[in-house]
């Protein structure tokens, strides 16, 4: 939850159901709420923990099959099993255990706003922070400092992620939508959903890309052993793929390293990240996918020395650079630009000054 991806997109910060524990023992946490789902001729078949996958991808399907099995999930009024097949015109209510955390507390966090209206505001998210609490991150997210910066935001997918309609990487920095009220951020998320969102990111590869500018287009589905990584298949039996598409262009090439704007078409996990590494171009830095976290001048210049080194890149070289879109509210065309942040500015110049091709 890669590249601008809508929030109903799983995120690399996996929430867990069962694994919350509270801070204050006085706090009061917050009273679970029934989801309904109405299945659609599309999804017919599908196993009832498959089918709430794909409906809520930001759990994962063994945290969806406890909530089944703990009696969580009724189909057409009846307890349901996780092996249950998904029927069109089902009625399936979902009750979630009781969160024993408390919501998100409002830390006082600095945030550059880039955009603000009445109705939303564009964060440029910097690099190392997550966008809603989860498993592993309790506090220092997005939504603790938005609960700081803003007054009001929309509460439409929950207390625990309030104004948040699509995710970044923890490590990509970047524009980041956020909504302030309820029917703000409905109307935002269908743009996502029809693609009616231009997106553009920034990155350097590894590797030089002989092509201009081309499409990647390959399905995206959870690796078959790791848990953190996502992968290109083109398994057709594989029910958890979907349909992927990217668009890059080449803006500049150094010697094994290249410099590239890229446009997502679809919103999938990491997708950015999958195709540019299944293309044999993986971002630079990109502990998960190219195998190493940071980018040192002596990775250009060898023949410095300890003392001349220093650390160029910390987290993979990837930027949510712009975002186009027409506003929900007022139908004004807005087009939001967050600048090149330092780290991948002072690689470049050391791309330049020493991988000249």
């Amino acid at each position: 939850m890669d590249e601008f991806e809508p929030i109903d997109d799983i995120d690399t910060d996996e929430t867990e159901f069962a694994e919350i524990e509270t801070p204050d023992a006085e706090a009061q946490p917050p009273a679970p709420r029934e989801i309904d789902v109405h299945a659609k001729i599309r999804i017919e078949g599908f196993r009832l923990d498959q089918f709430l996958v794909m409906q809520f991808p930001d759990y994962s399907r063994a945290v969806v099959q406890r909530v089944i099995e703990g009696g969580g999930v009724t189909v057409n009024q009846k307890i349901a099993k996780s092996s249950y097949r998904v029927k069109h015109g089902d009625f399936i209510k979902i009750t979630p255990p009781v969160a024993t955390r408390s919501a998100p507390q409002a830390e006082n966090i600095p945030l550059e706003v880039v955009y603000e209206d009445e109705y939303l505001a564009v964060i440029n998210k910097p690099p190392n922070m997550v966008v809603h609490p989860a498993k592993g991150h309790w506090s220092g997210t997005l939504v603790n400092a938005l609960r700081f910066h803003f007054e009001t935001l929309s509460t439409v997918n929950g207390d625990y992620r309030p104004g948040i309609v699509h995710r970044l990487d923890r490590d990509t920095s970047g524009v980041i939508l956020v909504a302030k009220h309820e029917q703000t951020h409905r109307e935002l998320s269908m743009l996502f959903e029809h693609r009616k969102v231009f997106k553009e990111y920034i990155a350097i590869t590894s590797g030089v890309i002989d092509r201009d500018s081309d499409y990647i287009e390959a399905k995206i589905a959870h690796h078959s052993s790791d848990r953190v990584k996502m992968m290109v298949t083109d398994d057709e039996e594989n029910e958890d793929a979907k349909e992927a598409c990217s668009y890059y262009e080449v803006i500049e090439r150094f010697k094994g390293f290249t410099y590239v704007r890229v446009q997502p078409r679809t919103g999938r996990t990491h997708q950015i990240r999958v195709h540019l590494a299944s293309i044999g171009h993986p971002v630079l830095a990109d502990k998960i996918y190219s195998g190493r976290d940071s980018i040192h001048m002596k990775s250009f210049a060898p023949n410095l020395t300890e003392e001349e080194d220093s650390l160029l890149l910390g987290r993979q070289a990837l930027h949510a650079f712009r975002l186009r879109f027409k506003h929900p509210r007022t139908n004004q065309l807005l087009e939001i630009k967050a600048p090149v942040p330092s780290d991948i500015q002072q690689t470049l110049e050391a791309l330049r000054l020493h991988k000249k091709p």
